[in-house]
């Protein structure tokens, strides 16, 4: 009730922030009030996304999730690449993998092993996680690495290596699909029996009937409002991380993740303290997949259909900061187990990332 409260009141931003655009207030302004209207917009995206899927029902409704369910994050990218600020997308890339694999994971274990000495969740999914996580690391790294052991290679032959192995991840997020919803589907079974009793302990929380066309139209306006949102952020994008002082690097990285998984990192660190880990590191490890197996290589095609030179020849200091989040996670998610000091660990490997970003020279 408390986060339906607060996102609505948050909506109020929407109304201000195209006011001070259209008005000519300051680009930093302009910048915070669309930044927080994103955070509300976000919320009733994925609510909208939930209650559609519940309709469709679980084969159709879990693709309806895995494909909306970075939406914003999409949106946002998708604006700044037009713009031609693809080191931002990049940025943004690599700080929703570490984001949800330490933030958003590290608070749920916190938070969740302060009310319970040790919680549970399926070792075997931690697993197959991890393997398509190893091959997002993969895919970033050899395109990074043809480049820096070249000489003099063309910025068309990297677009070209990045188009096909974006082709190649978009694949095989096509097969995590099937094997999560329909050939392996049992595997899951756990965390969609805690999200059914976590709505059987709160009733007053879900209506009785769902109207399909009604949520659909929310989606859309919600849909629409969130790249107009997205145009005034990119917007003042620059000047007004020049007035804070703030590098591109860092505000791709650490700010606009964080703006755009709002709603997931709640949902993940809520369910947790509910003692359901079992949905918690699904909704944060998914998260990071659904950005490195289908978010990236939609931006790269985009970008090409764009006219904008989106690759996958990332910074090496990004390229760093993901593989450290994936094996530090890996690390501690693969016995199945979790408390309040493995927590602990993932966010202050978040935190040590967050200041090297934000030192990081231009």
């Amino acid at each position: 009730m408390v986060k339906k409260i607060i996102s609505i009141g948050l909506l109020v931003f929407v109304p201000i922030s195209i006011a001070a655009h259209w008005l000519g207030w300051s680009p930093l302004i302009v910048f915070i009030t669309a930044a927080l209207a994103i955070l509300p917009l976000a919320s009733w995206l994925s609510t909208a996304t939930e209650e559609i899927a519940v309709v469709l029902g679980p084969s159709w409704g879990g693709l309806l999730n895995a494909t909306f369910g970075n939406a914003t994050e999409l949106i946002i990218a998708l604006v700044a690449l037009n713009a031609g600020l693809v080191g931002v997308v990049k940025a943004s890339i690599t700080g929703s993998i570490i984001g949800n694999l330490l933030l958003v994971m590290g608070l749920a274990m916190l938070l969740g092993g302060l009310r319970y000495k040790e919680q549970e969740f399926q070792p075997t999914l931690a697993r197959v996680n991890a393997s398509a996580m190893n091959l997002a690391v993969i895919a970033i790294l050899l395109p990074t690495a043809v480049n820096f052991t070249s000489v003099g290679i063309s910025q068309g032959t990297l677009q070209g290596l990045s188009i096909a192995v974006a082709i190649v991840l978009i694949l095989v997020y096509g097969l995590t699909l099937l094997f999560s919803m329909k050939t392996h589907a049992y595997l899951y079974d756990v965390g969609v029996s805690e999200f059914e009793s976590d709505a059987a302990e709160h009733p007053n929380d879900l209506p009785h009937e769902i109207n399909l066309w009604l949520w659909v139209g929310v989606l859309l306006g919600v849909t629409i409002f969130v790249a107009i949102e997205s145009e005034l952020l990119v917007g003042t994008l620059e000047e007004a991380t020049a007035q804070l002082g703030l590098s591109q690097l860092f505000t791709g990285v650490i700010l606009l993740p964080v703006i755009g998984n709002a709603a997931e990192h709640t949902t993940a660190v809520t369910v947790a303290m509910k003692n359901k880990m079992e949905l918690s590191v699904s909704v944060a490890v998914g998260s990071s997949m659904q950005i490195a197996l289908f978010v990236a290589p939609v931006l790269v095609i985009a970008g090409w259909f764009l006219g904008q030179p989106m690759d996958l020849n990332f910074n090496p200091f990004e390229l760093v900061a993901v593989v450290v989040a994936i094996l530090i996670a890996n690390s501690i998610s693969s016995d199945g187990r979790s408390n309040w000091l493995e927590g602990t660990l993932l966010l202050a490997t978040y935190t040590i990332l967050g200041f090297a970003f934000y030192f990081h020279p231009v």
